[in-house]
């Protein structure tokens, strides 16, 4: 009797042992690659670096992240280097629209169906930018400045070709009946520096890609591409909130486009790997640090994850076919 209740007591005990390691969620066991499919100093690159800082700041992860900028092909790089990365945990990788334009124009063969998303961190505004020495008050002094000058005279600066800002450039066009000259560079921090300069006579940048240059008086924003003015009223300049910005259609230019801030890891991988990841990016949400960056970028808060997430990328990606398709972007498969 003595004996079997040994035998009990000891089968006990070693399920009371092992039972804390089954229930171990999985984590990193090595340095984690966050890849950036676009250029340094862009709206990508630096929410990818905050969202790196934010975690080590406040010991997030145990393993370290490591941003690694991969642009070439209009991201197709980074997006490729992803794709054949398939079942690896320790690779993420932060997307922007070029997630559908890169594909749609280039022919590359990738899809987002080929990553496992994640988590839905903000939608980026565009704002029509100027240089804060030239005349143009609002969206429509500009636009008549640029249909007086005639077709192609005025210079229209971007980030890459095919891509979201050169998107925004014919939709304009189309609406206005004017044209520019597209002039595409390597990310949005050149984009705000060659405006700085004269180089180019206006862009659509990202907030948080000119916000230093508008805060020390280089650039003027005459509005944001987007169904209804930013909600955010802390001034930025002296006499500027971002929330003080009409957007483009109220002053009479019916074009509105947001841009996703979201973050995938490879196929192929497990659910409780990508858990992981969503439990760490809310607790970066959380953080003082991130509330600052989206009020200074002036983000789109909504954040999304799981099938919503899934469902919204898929019907993000049909309306970008759409437009490239209008554009005369779509890339001729013969």
């Amino acid at each position: 009797m003595n004996r079997q209740l040994s035998y009990v007591c000891i089968a006990l005990t070693a399920l009371g042992a092992t039972a804390p390691l089954a229930a171990q969620a999985w984590e990193p066991t090595k340095t984690v690659e966050f890849i950036v499919p676009a250029g340094t100093g862009g709206g990508a690159d630096q929410m990818a670096r905050a969202i790196q800082g934010i975690a080590a700041k406040h010991a997030l992860m145990k393993q370290s992240m490591v941003v690694v900028n991969k642009s070439g092909g209009a991201g197709a790089e980074g997006f490729l280097d992803v794709k054949n990365a398939k079942g690896d945990p320790h690779k993420i990788i932060i997307t922007l629209s070029n997630l559908f334009t890169t594909p749609l124009a280039q022919g590359t063969p990738f899809s987002w169906k080929d990553l496992t998303p994640v988590k839905m961190m903000a939608l980026d505004q565009f704002v029509l930018w100027v240089n804060a020495e030239t005349p143009y008050k609002t969206a429509k002094d500009y636009v008549d400045a640029a249909k007086k000058a005639g077709p192609r005279k005025f210079k229209m600066g971007g980030t890459g070709a095919k891509q979201e800002d050169e998107i925004i450039t014919v939709a304009i066009e189309q609406k206005t009946g004017t044209k520019f000259i597209y002039i595409p560079f390597k990310g949005g921090g050149d984009v705000a520096v060659q405006l700085v300069g004269k180089h180019v006579d206006s862009t659509v940048n990202n907030p948080i890609e000119a916000v230093a240059h508008w805060r020390g008086g280089k650039l003027r924003p005459l509005c944001v591409f987007d169904q209804k003015p930013m909600p955010y009223k802390t001034k930025v300049t002296e006499t500027m909130a971002w929330g003080d910005i009409p957007t483009c259609k109220a002053q009479g230019l019916d074009v509105d486009y947001l841009m996703l801030r979201g973050i995938f890891m490879p196929g192929g991988i497990k659910p409780d790997q990508v858990q992981y990841y969503v439990e760490v990016l809310k607790k970066v949400q959380q953080t003082p640090e991130w509330k600052n960056l989206m009020e200074q970028g002036a983000f789109n808060t909504t954040s999304l994850e799981g099938k919503e997430y899934a469902d919204w990328v898929a019907k993000e990606e049909q309306r970008h076919v759409a437009l490239m398709k209008s554009a005369g972007f779509l890339h001729d498969k013969k």
